[in-house]
């Protein structure tokens, strides 16, 4: 019961954090990052009311997903995407938080089954600029946006963003307010901004996240 306790006790600060700078009540939701948990400790997250779960490894998803699947939970990819996989991400997944590729956009509008409703999707940013992670450049929004948008079977909600990590609170608030400064000279209309993890999450939500993605904070560390 540590887990739900847990739960409990994240979602009282996001709400605590909604006031204290003064954004609208239930502006933030949550996403359970569940990657290397065990699906026991998913449906205990479920049975206590919350249904949006985070993976980032396909093949450690898939029998989770396969296994839960007369539950009504909502699954968000939220790692790399390979070219090769975006076939079981389509059909599989209800969220992909990490586009970056025009390629990977027309891939997964192809491959979504029609009976589904539209793949919803974030726009993975490189907020951080360093080669070895994964998004695009600011300047490239524009032109990914508008290929989204002309995808019949994907829906695009807005971007995701994961900044070079930072222990210091100012300096956390810094770089998500930088991204969303960067933002702001689009004029686009983009309602999720996914942004905050287990150690920022309070950043994240002073400088405007509407979705933060929590795994230890909920989960507790990781075995190693």
């Amino acid at each position: 019961m540590a887990i739900a306790n847990n739960l409990q006790i994240v979602e009282c600060k996001v709400r605590e954090y909604e006031k204290e700078y003064s954004r609208k009540e239930n502006a933030v939701s949550l996403v359970a990052v569940s990657k290397k948990r065990p699906r026991k400790a998913i449906e205990l997250l479920y049975h206590q009311g919350h249904r949006h779960f985070g993976e980032n490894y396909l093949q450690e998803a898939l029998p989770k997903i396969q296994n839960l699947a007369e539950l009504e939970v909502i699954w968000h990819f939220i790692g790399k995407i390979q070219a090769n996989k975006t076939a079981e991400i389509a059909i599989n997944f209800d969220w992909v938080q990490t586009l970056d590729r025009p390629k990977i956009a027309m891939r997964l509008n192809a491959q979504r089954p029609l009976h589904k409703e539209p793949l919803n999707i974030l726009i993975q940013i490189n907020s951080s600029g360093e080669d070895s992670k994964s998004g695009i450049d600011i300047e490239e929004l524009p032109a990914l946006v508008k290929l989204v948008d002309s995808l019949p079977r994907l829906k695009l909600q807005g971007v995701m963003a994961m900044p070079a990590p930072h222990t210091n609170f100012d300096q956390q608030r810094m770089s998500f307010s930088k991204i969303m400064s960067a933002l702001q000279t689009f004029s686009y209309d983009l309602p999720v901004i996914s942004f905050g993890t287990s150690g920022d999450f309070e950043a994240a939500i002073a400088e405007g996240s509407t979705m933060v993605r929590l795994g230890n904070a909920i989960f507790g560390p990781r075995e190693a």
